[in-house]
């Protein structure tokens, strides 16, 4: 299994997702349905049906623990109330990012929950298919999921006939290969159908044109795996966690210049300082400059945002994202404007290329962050740098587009001394880029 180190996190926060104490064997049904396994989904077959499981979703908060943070229990409603022969539920355990590791870790130590949240979804929104896709490299998640479900059918709990009530769900593992862009819905679904991989306008959305045309369910597994409990006593426990908007639980994964990095299961709204501590705190030798907030196309906070709230809303307005879920702490020998020009770089050569802003103005925006680098900055580069941000923003196709700014974005915001010295002393108080002085005419020096 994936090696990768659970934090301990203190007793007051709850947890719904990662089991305490971790199962011996995931895959053991008898034992996960023991400690609690399907009670959620017999509950919903035998007691709620689809419109009691839509309401208690929707009062518990619950949003999804990606992308746009919107709000699970109308997303239902809405893929319920769409006109259609056939309908599907696709749980995006993708996770684009090479980095991180959370989605990987809940599939292989909790995949019941995440394949009992998906049956419960399909149930409330009248789909009899749900598709796990997963990325080809993780293998052990993937044979974990595979034999997971084949335990659940074999017991009733997945198949033609759930638990006895005639409810067809049937459950297939799709391992996919791919780049980046993968991870958003729109193109993952064009991955399941054999498509190339480019994002659709929206709207419509996929709840009502997805797979296949189909009205199609997507969440990640961490939002599916938060449903089991909220349908067995835990919905108002549930609801009084976490920010005002974003209820419950999330992982998030903690590395860069901390003590212990590792995955935690942290409450929505603690602040990004709290969720340090987990992970030991900065050590004394090193002095924290910033943090890395979203992935590769998160946002660079600096050290003053570890007072900022875990939460959607909170981060957006300092100029991150939840993302991909990870943190990374940087200290005083990172040099965050060639951070920011490697996440664009990067963004850039991982984009699809459907549209302008993508193809051409994010290429750019990652050419103007490697000349501030270089110590070859034309003209006014920050301004550069702020009017195509956005130009890209305003005009994107997908949040792909949208969000490859904010690293960028977040340095001109932050830490314009670091930016000045690159460009007007052409030095790196890291020591990281190795600028050398412009001598054409007009250039910056």
């Amino acid at each position: 299994m994936t090696d990768a180190r659970i934090l301990a996190t203190p007793t007051r926060w709850p947890r719904f997702l990662l089991p305490d104490p971790p199962a011996a064997v995931p895959m053991d049904l008898e034992a996960a349905v023991q400690a609690g396994a399907f009670a959620g989904l017999r509950a919903a077959v035998l007691e709620l049906g689809a419109e009691g499981v839509m309401q208690a979703i929707g009062e518990s908060g619950l949003r999804g623990r990606g992308g746009a943070g919107v709000s699970t229990g109308e997303k239902w409603r809405a893929c319920a109330g769409a006109e259609a022969d056939r309908r599907y539920v696709v749980v995006n355990a993708y996770q684009a990012d090479p980095a991180v590791l959370t989605d990987r870790i809940l599939l292989e130590r909790n995949p019941y929950a995440v394949l009992e949240g998906a049956a419960v979804a399909a149930l409330a929104v009248g789909a009899s298919e749900v598709i796990v896709a997963v990325r080809v490299e993780a293998a052990d998640a993937i044979r974990i999921l595979e034999s997971a479900v084949a335990a659940a059918e074999t017991a009733g709990y997945l198949g033609p006939d759930v638990l006895g009530s005639g409810i067809q769900i049937d459950v297939t593992v799709r391992p996919l290969q791919g780049a980046y862009m993968l991870g958003e819905e729109t193109v993952l679904l064009k991955g399941l159908e054999g498509k190339r991989g480019q994002p659709e306008q929206q709207p419509p959305y996929p709840t009502t044109r997805g797979l296949f045309g189909k009205p199609t369910l997507i969440h990640d597994p961490q939002t599916f795996a938060a449903v089991p409990s909220i349908l067995t006593g835990e919905a108002a426990r549930f609801a009084e966690i976490g920010a005002t908007a974003s209820r419950g639980t999330i992982l998030v994964q903690i590395s860069g210049a901390v003590a212990r990095p590792g995955i935690a299961e942290v409450p929505l709204g603690v602040t990004i300082r709290e969720i340090v501590d987990v992970a030991g705190g900065i050590p004394a030798q090193r002095r924290l400059k910033g943090l890395l907030v979203g992935g590769p196309s998160g946002g660079i906070l600096p050290a003053e945002g570890m007072d900022v709230s875990y939460d959607q809303a909170s981060l957006e307005e300092a100029g991150a994202y939840i993302g991909s879920g990870s943190i990374v702490a940087l200290d005083q020998h990172s040099c965050v404007v060639d951070l920011a020009a490697v996440l664009t770089r990067f963004c850039a050569d991982e984009a699809c290329g459907k549209t302008i802003p993508c193809r051409i103005g994010l290429r750019r925006l990652a050419e103007s962050g490697a000349r501030i680098c270089e110590g070859q900055p034309r003209g006014d580069e920050l301004t550069r740098i702020t009017d195509l941000s956005s130009d890209i923003v305003e005009s994107a196709l997908c949040d792909h587009e949208r969000r490859s700014t904010l690293a960028l974005q977040s340095v001109v915001r932050y830490f314009r001394d670091e930016l000045d010295a690159h460009i007007v002393r052409n030095t790196c108080p890291a020591g990281i880029c190795q600028p050398k002085a412009d001598t054409r005419a007009g250039a910056v020096s």
